[in-house]
């Protein structure tokens, strides 16, 4: 089977755009990382939990925020729901679908 690459835009034809028109693609110009030193802190705390739980950290951390839950700690289930989003994202949304039922 032949593997074939086909540009998305014939490169001999450069792009024309007016002025206005590039004036309007800079004002829409974003960051796309925008939250990237928390989603780095997260990162870090997710692998060293990993590494101190093996595969069933993610099980460990959900674990962990449905006790936070219990015991009040908002801050602390928060910590532990991101941790279980970071390493297994479907466990984390069924936890949070149930702490948000109020089953612990």
């Amino acid at each position: 089977m032949s593997i074939r690459y086909a540009a998305a835009r014939p490169i001999a034809q450069p792009v024309l755009l007016t002025r206005a028109a590039q004036g309007r693609l800079q004002a829409r110009a974003a960051n796309d990382n925008g939250d990237a030193a928390r989603h780095e802190l997260v990162l870090r705390a997710a692998l060293k939990h990993f590494a101190a739980h093996g595969l069933r950290a993610a099980e460990d951390a959900a674990e962990r925020a449905a006790v936070a839950h219990r015991t009040g700690k908002g801050e602390d289930m928060l910590h532990w729901l991101e941790i279980c989003r970071t390493l297994d994202p479907r466990r984390a949304a069924r936890v949070n679908a149930r702490l948000a039922r109020g089953n612990d």
